[in-house]
């Protein structure tokens, strides 16, 4: 998985992903609303899980790993719930981007959404307005920006990234800097193409 990425295959990277997999193993994601309508409340929970079952076999080092993978075989199951989730809401992500961004949580986050966003505009272009409490300075990131300003320069900074590795990115900050404004990106998806990647 390392080498997929292109990430490095040192002890640090390694114990990330380690990591990363029993975290997600662990994580139970929880949806809810509380209502108390005329004379009665409802309460309308939810929870989801993305792995029923994980066999993954790790090593201190290499050669134990060599010696492992001869025999056994990594199996993650993924939740009926998640997988259904997944496979309807499908978008065309690139690996090449993925790997470029991975050490940068929050442009990687930006590069997912605008994939995403772009992928289900269907006819006129979206105008997402950065400020306000729906805004993107809201949504992205776990940074607050005190200032306008900020967010717009570190949002046009991660535009010029995504970019440089999406030239056909389908979006643009509106004239006058309130918003982001997205095009569909269907007749030129994020994902390369076959000859493309030749």
């Amino acid at each position: 998985m390392l080498d997929f990425f292109h990430m490095s295959k040192d002890g640090r990277h390694y114990r990330r992903i380690v990591q990363g997999f029993r975290r997600i193993f662990a994580s139970t994601i929880f949806f809810g609303t509380e209502e108390n309508p005329v004379s009665s409340q409802l309460v309308d929970w939810a929870r989801f899980h993305f792995f029923d079952r994980m066999q993954l076999w790790f090593a201190g080092h290499e050669k134990a790993y060599a010696a492992a993978s001869d025999n056994c075989e990594n199996t993650i199951t993924l939740s009926e719930a998640f997988y259904n989730e997944i496979d309807r809401h499908r978008i065309p992500v690139e690996r090449e981007a993925v790997a470029a961004l991975a050490q940068a949580p929050g442009i990687f986050d930006f590069y997912i959404w605008l994939v995403w966003k772009s992928w289900s505009v269907n006819g006129s272009p979206a105008r997402i307005p950065l400020f306000g409490t729906a805004g993107l300075n809201e949504q992205l990131g776990s940074k607050h920006y005190s200032l306008d300003r900020t967010f717009r320069l570190t949002l046009t900074r991660w535009l010029k990234k995504v970019k440089a590795i999406w030239p056909s990115c389908p979006a643009a900050l509106s004239e006058d800097g309130r918003a982001l404004v997205i095009h569909s990106s269907r007749p030129s998806p994020a994902i390369r193409s076959q000859a493309t990647r030749e």
